[in-house]
């Protein structure tokens, strides 16, 4: 590769990054103030629960159409329209606090249903649907601009970028609802979604999709395009289990199963320490997300480059179920969060490097299905389960999902 085109990569992957590490702050701006919508709005925690997942639906629901149409008409015009879409969601949110508190409607097991709750659960469904444009976009952009001999670096990159904004937009979203109000922090929040649109607008590639053929993409042909590439599904798989420990299971349950050993730093207690530490299980995921991507170019198969991953995931459960102090815990979950980010670059650029051009957009959304799949699934069942047998089992099942992945990635993609 010339060193013109090395740094036209280079300018391209660092701007895609950019535009997800502002949507990814804009994410968590919002976060810490959403879970406390039951006491603004007097809603039941039924309600909240589902205003919370809305997006995380939505974007079940959006991911392989995404990808068709990105498939289409390429990756630059959809993205920059999921980053606007994503930007207007938290405007929606300080819409949604002062519209009139009237009642709509009851449902079952849910309770009353009020015009400011369907104001927040449509905002959410509009953030779902803008990132699955984003993450399929932003995907798409880096395979297009790559290829095998530096794939995995720059993937390694966007992912950073992706785990890194999520954390650092906590910190500034609690800061600035504490100093001010929620609704300066939703407006911040929708300020920084909007600049990334901005920035995407102007830096982002136009990137066509290397389509052959001259065939059109059809989402009914998607079932016969996983079936002929073998590797897709067990790709999607590994992505389901790495999201449902990680993002699924660790970060809803970090904070009970503080408050069930005593932990405490200094004045902090469970909360606290809980935030504190599973910040540094994302530090670690991202900073082992850069080092995944680059070794991942250096080897013949970058499947092999998860196997250490899955196995780091599994040590951390086994010692977060047997630990049971501070100490342990910590290097558990900074061992889970190094598992994480070691899994994720390797998987989403063999995805890359296996996806013909012109199919890209929907392979990545079947990956983000799976991948939704787990961290859904995840918080559904993690608390129950820890409620019924104990932590200890959990994370000792935990540990044997991370096993069984290994061997899954060991069986199928190292073996073809």
């Amino acid at each position: 590769m010339n060193d013109s085109h090395d740094h036209s990569v280079r300018a391209i992957a660092l701007a895609v990054t950019a535009g997800v590490f502002l949507g990814g702050v804009a994410t968590g701006v919002a976060f810490p103030t959403l879970p406390l919508l039951d006491q603004y709005l007097g809603i039941s925690a039924a309600l909240l629960g589902f205003i919370l997942s809305a997006n995380r639906i939505a974007r079940l629901v959006a991911n392989t159409p995404a990808g068709n149409v990105i498939d289409r008409v390429g990756p630059r015009r959809p993205m920059i329209v999921g980053l606007f879409v994503q930007g207007l969601a938290p405007f929606g949110y300080v819409l949604g606090l002062n519209v009139p508190r009237v009642d709509l409607f009851v449902l079952p097991a849910v309770g009353v249903v009020s015009f400011p709750a369907l104001v927040f659960i449509g905002a959410r469904v509009f953030w779902g649907l803008g990132s699955a444009f984003v993450f399929i976009g932003a995907f798409a952009i880096i395979t297009g601009v790559t290829n095998q001999s530096n794939r995995g670096r720059w993937t390694g990159y966007m992912r950073a970028g992706q785990s890194m904004g999520f954390p650092t937009g906590l910190v500034v979203g609690g800061i600035v609802a504490d100093v001010f109000d929620i609704t300066t922090a939703f407006l911040a929040a929708g300020t920084l979604a909007l600049a990334a649109g901005v920035l995407g607008w102007y830096v982002l590639p136009d990137v066509q999709p290397n389509r052959t053929d001259g065939r059109t993409p059809r989402l009914r042909d998607l079932p016969e395009t996983v079936r002929s590439l073998p590797g897709v599904l067990p790709i999607g798989l590994a992505n389901a289990g790495v999201r449902l420990l990680f993002g699924g299971v660790l970060l809803t349950t970090a904070v009970q199963y503080a408050d069930y050993l005593g932990l405490t730093i200094g004045t902090l207690t469970a909360a606290g320490v809980s935030g504190l530490v599973t910040g540094l299980g994302v530090v670690a995921s991202a900073g082992a997300t850069v080092v995944s991507g680059r070794v991942s170019d250096t080897v013949d198969s970058r499947a092999v480059v998860t196997l250490p991953g899955f196995a780091l995931l599994a040590a951390g459960y086994a010692l977060l179920a047997l630990s049971g102090n501070l100490p342990g815990v910590t290097v558990g979950i900074v061992l889970v969060g190094a598992g994480t980010g070691a899994v994720g670059p390797a998987l989403l650029a063999t995805l890359g490097d296996i996806a013909p051009g012109d199919e890209l957009g929907r392979l990545a959304g079947v990956y983000n299905v799976f991948g939704d799949i787990g961290l859904s699934v995840g918080p559904l069942a993690a608390l129950p389960i820890a409620e019924a047998v104990g932590f200890t089992p959990t994370y000792l099942a935990c540990a044997g999902v991370a096993v069984a992945c290994l061997l899954l990635m060991n069986a199928t993609l190292l073996k073809s």
